[in-house]
């Protein structure tokens, strides 16, 4: 930096991408010991990029060391601070902007304050401790906060932690939370002068939840770099830090300097790792995200000595080799799909065949093809690292399967069945028209389009982030192995794959619960145990706030969302259709029902495992994965060669499953809602033409898809586009109970109660902060209430009962559909 001395106790952050480091306090002519003065600065600095040229010549308002400083959206926010007279209440902020510092002045402190720690945390800044006056003996206890938000706010006194007073602290925000760890108290020694009390403790603040303390640091770190760097979604850096080791070290010149080693906090696990020696050592100087990298900008390296040196660390991700037993392993999975597929081609003769695999599926395929389906590649990592991060309050969600199978078993498919149909919209078009069946269809055609994409990115990233596998290896073998079984084969291959897949994926999550277990001291015993202490067995939130994981978000919420995707979704109801009849039919969901149970167990027993592992081992943790990455991190990292590739396919399989029942059933839907609508007279040869040819290009489009999220950086766009068609979900679900469910509700009135449901769930995720699990919910809900007075406006005369199109006249007058009458004779 332009100070060839450097200085201590900056302001650094920030503003229009531009790195500034201002004022600061140094002994420019001689050590302290050899009579120098210290003297605070007033000087700018600005590094507008890392290989331009520093700007000078700008100035704070008045000389200032040792304050706080918070990079914001808005520039670098500056607190407290003081010289060698006065500590100071100024708050201000530095803006880069058209080549000029500009300075704007913000609330001040309740009292004046240098020496403090703070940090930002989502809209507020919080600071805490510190010491009032330059000669003080003893350290603040107070806790503050200023919301950014609000225009006219002031800064608000909070409860302190439940610990000593301190300064030099460190302090981040992670994890949703204010973290203060670290620091020192002061006492008047003999002479009256500030003498040290090292501190080790470290407090955790949830802004619903209030203080708590948290496992103490392996050793004492006074003034370390603050606010501590933070590393991917759960972990802080503590970066030096004095502890009291070398106190009163002599001859003072030749001080070894502080300590280099690097403490790391996992939020999660509660629990401090020794990590490798960083080569520098500053301390009393903040710690800056510039550029993707961690700054240290000049800052003390032994007592008295400052450095100009501008220090960056960047985050390596280790990657482990995939072995040849893995690839072997995974090339036997992927091989023996490619068979299953080559051996239902040769049953594929019609379309009935192709879409319906003749309706000759035993239940028991089709109750594993749903369960398959429903359980993705996400699914399969992302519930083992939600309850690794939390808990088992997620667990009622997937329960609600078992109150919404009933429901399915004994009013929707008799419906799909005894109408001898080949999609769901069908129905729709016998209920209310044409116009309601193709805009139903059109909705579910564009929702399988954003996902498809979705499913094969998003497992390609997390097992290329830790296995070293490419992506775009990964993305396109799933891609076009699904592709060519679900052309090939149909209907048929898709749901014989599924249950190989649906078996190799339930077979890798057993096998790394158990060896979890078997790399933790006293196995499952110590896994139960620690969950119990923990609370990791928390199930039930108790709460009316339907903004979190309330009892009522989690039952009636997920309950409602459900209708979706087992009574709207062509994906799930095409496999009600394969059976031979209507009985086979309610048996495949009460198969997917009974296997829901052991398989939601089982994933979140892996993510409790997890959890115990990485506590008891911290060590074995990579800080720079996102949390969602833990179980592929474990898979690569702590699993044998040949293990690790079965895991691999168990991730693949779930993938696949999901990939393929989109690809089906959206050419069925194409070709049977679309293009036999407008066709009538075309012959059952072209239909199975264009429908293989569809499964061809959709699989195209949903590989090249995941390729451009993996090339481009498109994934933000793609999950505003995701959010939009979402809207429509639940509506659809709505039009469906429209239908069979009321005997008034008619055309114009569910067209109109889907596209307000659509409007109102729009102004609900932008207006409230409702918990996501209600939106499904809610557009059903508000499509049947918006349709159904809106058919009666329109004057909607009831059907007549004969038509067997609603409940009412299904069980009033039941007529035997064309299957059954089939079967008798």
């Amino acid at each position: 930096m332009p100070d060839k001395t450097g200085v201590a106790g900056p302001f650094s952050g920030v503003s229009g991408n531009a790195l500034i480091v201002a004022g600061g306090a140094n002994f420019p002519d001689a050590m302290p010991w050899e009579g120098g003065k210290k003297i605070w600065h007033d000087a700018i600095y600005v590094l507008p990029g890392p290989k331009t040229e520093w700007k000078i010549g700008f100035t704070l308002p008045r000389p200032n060391g040792y304050g706080i400083s918070i990079t914001t959206a808005e520039g670098l926010v500056c607190i407290g601070g003081g010289d060698v007279n006065e500590h100071f209440t100024d708050v201000f902020l530095l803006k880069w902007e058209k080549e000029k510092i500009t300075t704007k002045k913000l609330p001040p402190l309740p009292m004046p304050s240098a020496f403090g720690s703070g940090a930002l945390l989502g809209n507020s800044i919080y600071v805490a401790g510190g010491i009032e006056t330059p000669d003080a003996t003893n350290t603040m206890h107070v806790f503050w906060s200023l919301d950014l938000s609000k225009p006219n706010g002031k800064w608000e006194e909070l409860e302190p932690w439940p610990g000593p007073a301190r300064m030099l602290a460190v302090a981040a925000a992670q994890d949703g939370s204010f973290f203060l760890a670290g620091g020192t108290d002061l006492f008047a020694g003999p002479d009256g002068k500030p003498q040290r009390t090292y501190l080790d403790d470290a407090f955790r603040y949830t802004p619903e939840k209030g203080w708590k303390e948290i496992a103490k640091m392996p050793r004492p770190a006074v003034a370390a770099p603050s606010p501590a760097p933070t590393i991917g979604r759960s972990h802080f850096l503590v970066m030096s830090g004095d502890d009291g080791s070398k106190l009163g070290f002599q001859p003072v010149d030749e001080h070894p300097g502080f300590p280099k080693e690097i403490l790391a906090y996992h939020t999660i696990t509660d629990t401090w790792t020794r990590m490798e020696n960083a080569p520098f050592a500053h301390v009393t100087v903040p710690a800056v995200n510039w550029e993707g990298r961690i700054v240290i900008p000049s800052g003390e390296v032994r007592p008295g000595v400052r450095s100009p040196a501008i220090w960056s660390a960047t985050t390596i991700t280790q990657k482990s080799a995939f072995g040849t037993f893995d690839y072997i392993t995974l090339a036997g999975y992927l091989g023996s799909i490619v068979l299953i597929g080559l051996y239902c081609s040769r049953r594929h003769q019609t379309t009935a065949d192709f879409f319906l695999g003749g309706k000759r599926i035993p239940w028991w395929a089709a109750g594993i093809s749903i369960f398959g389906t429903q359980l993705s590649a996400i699914t399969f990592l992302a519930i083992p690292a939600k309850v690794y991060s939390t808990d088992w309050t997620y667990f009622l969600n997937n329960m609600m399967v078992v109150a919404i199978t009933p429901i399915v078993v004994f009013f929707y498919l008799p419906f799909f069945r005894r109408l001898n149909v080949t999609t769901a919209y069908e129905y729709l078009e016998h209920r209310f028209n044409v116009v309601v069946r193709m805009f139903a269809a059109a909705t579910f055609c564009i929702l399988q389009m954003g996902r498809m994409g979705i499913v094969l990115f998003l497992p390609a990233l997390a097992l290329s982030a830790v296995t070293g596998i490419n992506i775009y290896l990964c993305i396109v073998l799933m891609g076009v192995l699904t592709t060519f079984y679900s052309a090939t084969g149909g209907i048929e291959a898709v749901i014989w794959t599924d249950l190989a897949q649906v078996a190799v994926l339930l077979l890798a999550a057993v096998v790394s619960l158990f060896l979890i277990a078997s790399q933790v001291d006293g196995g499952f015993g110590t896994i139960v145990s620690t969950g119990i202490a923990e609370g990791k067995f928390h199930m039930v939130d108790w709460t009316w706030d339907m903004t979190t994981t309330s009892i009522l978000v989690m039952t009636l919420g997920t309950w409602l969302s459900l209708f979706g995707p087992y009574s709207a979704d062509q994906s799930v109801v095409q496999r009600y259709l394969t059976t031979p009849d209507e009985k086979q039919a309610a048996k495949s969901m009460w198969t997917n029902m009974i296997l829901v149970v052991p398989a939601t167990l089982l994933f979140f027993t892996v993510g409790t495992a997890l959890y115990v592992f990485y506590k008891t081992h911290p060590e074995q943790l990579n800080p720079t994965l996102d949390t969602d990455a833990v179980f592929p991190w474990f898979i690569s990292h702590s699993l044998p060669t040949g293990v690790v590739g079965l895991v691999i396919a168990g991730v693949f399989a779930a993938a696949m499953s999901s990939l393929d029942s989109s690809i089906n059933s959206m050419s069925t839907v194409i070709t049977t809602d679309f293009y036999r609508r407008a066709r009538p007279n075309a012959s059952d040869r072209t239909c199975l033409r264009l429908a293989r040819t569809l499964t061809v290009l959709l699989g195209i489009a949903g590989t090249a898809t995941a390729l451009l999220m993996a090339g481009y950086n498109i994934k933000s766009l793609w999950d505003v586009f995701l959010r939009i068609i979402g809207l429509l979900g639940g509506g659809l679900a709505g039009v469906f109970v429209l239908g069979i469910f009321t005997r008034r509700a008619n055309a114009t009135g569910a067209l109109m109660g889907l596209i307000a449901s659509a409007v109102l769930l729009g102004w609900i995720q932008q207006n409230t902060r409702l918990h996501f699990f209600l939106f499904g919910g809610i557009g059903m809900v508000s499509c049947v209430v918006f349709g159904y007075f809106t058919s009666l406006f329109f004057g909607s005369k009831p059907l007549l009962s004969g038509k067997q199109l609603t409940i009412h006249s299904l069980f009033r007058s039941p007529i035997e559909s064309t299957e059954r009458r089939l079967s008798k004779k």
